[in-house]
Formats: structure tokens, sequence, C-alpha cells
């Protein structure tokens, strides 16, 4: 075979190749990745050549150095002698316990809010709608700034606070409340308690007591006199309550009033466009499902619950799913109010101290990374739960 011929075969064998739509498509995705990885790698070299040229460290060894400073909020053990790693231990749970809490709270928020909305009440149906208009429109940082300098910060100081019920006790340092220590008479309580909803689930599966009050009633009764009881003869907790002692209150547990306007702002501003999304999925539910549980006489209450909110759940839980990933990245706004999350004590002070700043960003970037997959992950898995098998 000539080499004309040879070359020939060649090019009729990669034109072939370049014809086939699958391998067409692996070729330029490959080219593509390689491109990338080659841009990646420049951009990498660069950076690390300048950070290099100009005296800046490009390891981590900032990780095991004596922090040197103070943080108001630490869930964990953290001195002023602390690394830097332990600093961030401390800033990434403080988000995380923010995310956690805000999720639960503008959930339930929204759900009423979204509720409230479809009321047949015109005045709880305009004030559900006013909310919704209000706080979404908006911007979340004004948002926080008001909850934080117009309500929470004119609060009186403490020989001033507020005095409530059970020892609670409220001023510009915060809330401070009661703090719960077990005692040996909690074991017991926990036993009975066992044993009551115990008895309480055999009694109210075999009664013959028709379902209504007369058998909820006996059920509380199974499940929480046993505990009650034994409460009383051993009593399962002791309460370190706040006491002022010269400037300020000592003892208990403090919630820091940066705490409670980030919860409010973060709760109450996501919670206006979860409740549009439950209102939305609320009405994508045929009309005739509600029709019939009325004509059989069922509550509207209870229609609700268990006939229209789970067949809302299949339409809501995408779009939830991307409000919840938007609060927990809006909880970085925590730092213009000095509550100290990650972004403020990590990315702020740490990196300020250190010069680390690329070290430091791209981890900060990695958690916050880590943490919206996971909740993805976790909300796509609940979303498979709730979708409806077919044949």
């Amino acid at each position: 075979m000539s080499l004309s011929d040879q070359s020939a075969t060649d090019r009729a064998t990669l034109l072939a190749v370049w014809r086939d739509p699958r391998k067409r498509g692996f070729i330029v995705q490959a080219l593509f990745v390689l491109a990338l990885c080659l841009v990646l790698v420049g951009m990498f070299t660069t950076l690390h050549a300048n950070m290099v040229a100009r005296g800046i460290p490009t390891d981590f060894s900032f990780w095991n150095q004596t922090a040197g400073f103070d943080i108001n909020q630490t869930p964990i053990a953290y001195s002023p002698l602390s690394t830097y790693g332990r600093a961030f231990l401390v800033g990434l749970i403080n988000t995380l316990i923010v995310a956690s809490i805000g999720l639960v709270c503008t959930t339930i928020i929204g759900v009423i809010v979204g509720i409230s909305r479809l009321s047949k009440n015109r005045l709880v149906s305009f004030l559900a709608a006013t909310y919704v208009e209000t706080l979404r429109n908006i911007p979340l940082l004004l948002q926080l700034l008001f909850w934080y300098n117009a309500i929470l910060k004119p609060l009186p100081g403490p020989r001033q606070s507020l005095l409530f019920p059970f020892g609670t006790v409220l001023n510009n340092r915060g809330l401070f409340l009661p703090l719960p220590s077990l005692l040996p008479g909690a074991a017991w309580v926990g036993a009975a308690l066992a044993l009551g909803l115990a008895a309480s689930f055999l009694v109210g599966r075999g009664t013959a007591l028709k379902p209504g009050w007369p058998k909820t009633l006996l059920c509380l009764v199974l499940a929480l006199g046993p505990a009650i009881i034994a409460a009383m003869l051993a009593p399962p907790l002791a309460f370190d309550r706040p006491i002022l002692k010269g400037f300020n209150y000592t003892g208990g547990f403090r919630v820091l009033p940066e705490l409670v306007a980030l919860l409010l702002g973060l709760s109450l501003y996501t919670a206006a466009f979860i409740a549009e999304i439950i209102r939305a999925g609320i009405m994508a539910v045929p009309r005739g499902q509600s029709e019939a549980a009325e004509a059989l006489g069922l509550p509207s209450g209870l229609t609700m619950r268990r006939i229209i909110l789970p067949q809302a759940l299949r339409v809501v839980i995408p779009p939830l799913t991307s409000q919840y990933l938007n609060l927990i990245k809006n909880s970085s706004l925590a730092v213009f109010i000095g509550y100290p999350d990650l972004v403020q004590v990590f990315a702020g002070t740490v990196l300020n101290q250190t010069g680390a700043a690329v070290q430091i960003i791209f981890i900060t970037m990695a958690v916050y990374l880590a943490v919206s997959l996971v909740t993805s992950f976790a909300m796509n898995l609940i979303n498979r739960r709730m979708a409806l098998v077919e044949r």
C-alpha cells in the first residue's frame, strides 16, 4: 500500500470517528477538560510565584499557631491560647448552629404564613400577604441591621434588665436563660417516660374507644403520668440561674443579641419566600381533593394535614431546597452585626493576623460548598422518598 493510500485511509478513519456523535462528544469533552486543567494549573502556578515574590506564606503552617484573641460565643472549649485551627472549629460550629436553628424556624414560619395566605379570613390573608411582600422586597442586610440596631441594641443595661418568669433575663448583653443539669433522678424519669409511652401506644392501638378527645386524653395521661410522678419523687434536673454580679449577669446560659438578630433576620426573610412556595404547592393540588374531603365531613385542619400538605410536598421540596441553601449562604452576613461565625472569626480575624488570605478564603469557600452539598443531598433523598411511584 502506498503512502497516499495509507494517508487516505487514516483520514477516512478520523472522519468516521468525528462523524460518530458519541465519539465526537467524548473528544470534545476530553479537550475541554484538558484545556480547563491547563488553565487552572497556569493560574495556580502564577499565583504561587506571585505569593513567593511578595513574601506571602503559601503553606498551612499558621493552623497550629496561637490565636491570641477571644471569641464571645464558644460552644467548645476555647481561649486566647488556643490555635487558629481551634478558632476555625468555633466559627464553623457557630455557623452550623445558626443554619440549623434558622432552617427549623424559617420552615415553621413559612408553612404558617403560606397556609394563611390561602385563608378564607380576609384579614389573615391580607396580613400574610403584607408580610410576604414587605420582607422579601427589603434587602436582608438592612433587615439584620434593623433587628440589631433598632430592636435589640436599645435594650436596657444589666442593672435595668427585663425579668421574665423562670429566671429568664433580657438586656443589651443578651438573653440569659437557666441552664439545666441532670440529676440522678433523670434516669428514673426517663424510664418512667419510656414505659408510659409504651403503655399509651398499646392502649391507643387496642382500646375500643373511638378517635377523639377522650382517647387522646387517656393516651396523654398514660404517656406523661408516670414521668410526672417520678419527677415529683426524684427531681431530674437542677437549674443554674443567671445572677447579677457587678455590672453583668453570671451563670445560666447566655444567648448573644447578635445571634437573636441574625436568626430573626434570616428566618423571617427566608420564610417570606418559603411561604410563596408553600402556597404554590397547595394550589397545585387538584381542588377535587379538598372538595372530596369536605364532602366526607373531614375538618379543614385535618384535610390540610393529612391530604393537601403531603401531596403538596412533592411540588414544594425542590424549590424549598434552594431557599435552604440561600439561608445557609446568607448566614455569612453575620459579620456585619458582629456574630462570631466562620466568616467573622476565620475569614476575618484569623486572616488579618496571619495574612494567609488565599488559603483561608479557599478553606472558607470549601466549607460552605461542603455544607451546601450535604444539605442538597439530604433534600434530594427526601424528594426521592416523597416522589410519586408510577407503574
